[in-house]
């Protein structure tokens, strides 16, 4: 039973590594590995879960953030507003597909939402690719590269 504590605790810590947060997942996972104390791929699927879901929270605020665009306060300039929107269009789609790579992963998500992808291609790419990264995490732990 002491196993549910540290999946919320993974899961909460996915989550805030995905949504600009200063928080390290791929850390805590490897951490939990480590003990092998608890199952492997419930630990991935959990800190997939998780970093999926804050990049859900990324995806509206992406999708609202917009309205305050004209706003003197607002911290993007258009410019580099119009840029990212550029290259997301170019790339269409699969580019969510770097939802998964650190630094590039916020933006990536929050300008998904700012276009309107469409949730039913967003959520599988995004997924996807968190997966992956995690299955990493594991496969590094495991020696396998």
């Amino acid at each position: 039973m002491a196993e549910i504590h540290v999946l919320v605790i993974l899961f909460l810590v996915g989550i805030t590594s995905a949504a600009f947060l200063p928080s390290q997942a791929e850390v805590v996972l490897f951490a939990l590995l480590a003990t092998e104390e608890y199952r492997p791929w419930l630990l991935v699927l959990t800190a997939t879960a998780g970093n999926v879901t804050g990049s859900v929270i990324n995806y509206y605020l992406g999708k609202y953030i917009r309205k305050f665009e004209n706003k003197k306060w607002f911290p993007v300039k258009k410019k580099y507003l119009k840029k990212a929107e550029a290259i997301f269009k170019r790339h269409g789609p699969a580019a969510l597909l770097l939802a998964g790579v650190p630094f590039l992963a916020d933006p990536v998500t929050i300008v998904a939402g700012m276009l309107r992808i469409k949730m039913h291609i967003y959520l599988p790419l995004v997924s996807i690719s968190k997966a992956v990264r995690y299955l990493l995490v594991w496969g590094l732990f495991a020696g396998l590269f």
